[in-house]
């Protein structure tokens, strides 16, 4: 059984070539990863179906719920091919985008999405391979999309094509996307992706093909979902900061402030906010990370992020292990500091007019009086583990299921150590369980004070109403050890 981690931020990394063995898969999880992201744009179903196996198998070896991640590809809008592979674009010349199945050339390239044509406007920006390439719209026709250079530079076969100041009249799912969710439902998938999330409607359509067989984390990578972020919160069940493509789509230095602002958005609505892309990016060939990269790690767990994720770093980079044992320690330095808690609640995160949320904040401020050693929930939806995590109390949270899908489910949840249990019956079976898993578990000692939280009557879904206190005493480790 591995220990609870000594950090609350969770660490989510991405499965590929490099890390997709079972033994590489335990190290990482070894090392500080705390729930693995299978991404549905490379490779096959059924090499993603051996990773899955593997993942549990190793959750069920190290008695730790996993979370699992797939994450969907999503519409790519895409130019077609070149006469010869590529084509050099020259600044100040023009350009023209059509529909004619030709090669391209220096002039011209098909543009083989329709939508577009009617989409986009005179000074529409078109970024073509991640922005290296800049294109300003001039004139739009029925059939092609006049535009000038105003970045040049080499374009080859089927690069991506970034429109950032229109609404892309696209669905979120692709016939792709639709296959791959039926298949990763069928693996057991505790959270889904969606890529290329523009309103509070594309979240909507995954609810419906999905249900309640997973939680939905809504990629919130085009500058259109922040207009409407508010909307697509109450939607998902999580969030991501996905900050590749925003870094394209906005310039640089508008990206730290959206990632701030959606990071408090998603804690004041009491959804795990993931932050991603390029955290340790030069850790892909090194085995150190720059001052840079660290410093950027550091400040999304202040800014109190539930997770961090790595990318190519664990999926396809020389150093997948380094990279999250380096992630696990920048977290545990960045928890250590004195201000920490301070700084994560400069967010503030006002309670709603509920008996769980009162109860919540009040824990909060219980455990900080009294020096509780750590918080334990029974929770049946895992509502009331994500309401504690919400209040980003400084102890870890103990969250006793008897759902093991809600136990994986929690795996992004800030502070909170999930285990699957049997479920209890009455008030004095609950305290004695609380009281021997926090010993099990490593979460506290003969002397320390617990706070309990649950709801009466038991195994029902958002009763919580009651908030206890009990500290652990020497017979009771002996009871523990009796039972083993």
């Amino acid at each position: 059984m591995l220990r609870p981690r000594e950090r609350k931020v969770k660490i989510l990394a991405t499965l590929g070539p490099a890390s997709s063995s079972p033994e590489m898969i335990r190290a990482l999880m070894e090392a500080g990863a705390d729930a693995f992201r299978i991404n549905m744009s490379h490779g096959s179903q059924a090499e993603k179906a051996k990773l899955v196996d593997a993942i549990r198998s190793l959750e069920k070896a190290k008695h730790r719920p996993t979370t699992i991640l797939f994450d969907l590809q999503g519409p790519k809008l895409r130019v077609g091919k070149f006469k010869n592979g590529s084509a050099e674009l020259v600044n100040g010349h023009m350009f023209i985008l059509d529909r004619k199945k030709d090669l391209g050339d220096a002039t011209r390239v098909e543009l083989p999405h329709p939508e577009l044509f009617e989409a986009v406007k005179k000074d529409t920006r078109l970024l073509i391979d991640d922005g290296k390439v800049r294109l300003r719209v001039v004139g739009v026709e029925k059939d092609q999309i006049a535009a000038v250079v105003e970045v040049g530079g080499k374009v080859s076969n089927n690069k991506g094509v970034n429109v950032p100041d229109v609404l892309v009249p696209i669905p979120a799912l692709t016939k792709k996307d639709r296959e791959d969710l039926k298949f990763a439902l069928e693996q057991g998938a505790d959270f889904i992706a969606l890529s290329f999330v523009q309103r509070p409607e594309d979240v909507a359509e995954a609810r419906e093909l999905v249900g309640d067989s997973a939680a939905l984390l809504a990629k919130i990578e085009k500058p259109q979902a922040i207009d409407r972020l508010g909307e697509i919160l109450e939607l998902a069940d999580a969030v991501m900061v996905a900050r590749g493509d925003l870094g394209v789509e906005l310039p640089p230095e508008g990206v730290p402030p959206l990632q701030n602002k959606i990071v408090a958005a998603a804690r004041q609505a009491g959804k795990p906010v993931v932050v991603a892309t390029q955290m340790l990016e030069s850790m892909i060939v090194s085995p150190t990370p720059t001052r840079a990269e660290v410093s950027d790690v550091a400040n999304a767990i202040y800014e109190g992020a539930d997770a961090v994720m790595l990318s190519a770093e664990s999926a396809a980079g020389a150093f997948p292990v380094e990279a999250v044992a380096m992630m696990d320690k920048i977290g545990r330095s960045v928890e250590a500091d004195p201000v920490y808690s301070a700084r994560i609640h400069f967010t503030e995160t006002p309670a709603e007019a509920t008996t769980a949320d009162a109860l919540s904040e009040s824990a909060a401020q219980i455990v900080k009086i009294i020096d509780a050693r750590a918080m334990a929930c029974y929770t049946a939806s895992g509502s009331t583990a994500r309401r504690i995590a919400r209040e980003r109390a400084q102890v870890p949270t103990l969250a006793m299921t008897a759902s093991m899908k809600v136990a994986r489910r929690l795996g992004l949840q800030w502070g909170v150590h999930a285990v699957h249990t049997r479920d209890v019956n009455n008030f004095e079976e609950m305290v004695g369980k609380a009281k021997r898993m926090v010993l099990r578990h490593h979460l506290a000692n003969a002397g320390d004070s617990v706070l309990i939280m649950a709801g009466v009557p038991f195994k029902t879904s958002g009763s919580t109403n009651v908030i206890h206190v009990v500290k652990i005493v020497g017979d009771e480790l002996e009871t523990y050890s009796a039972e083993g």
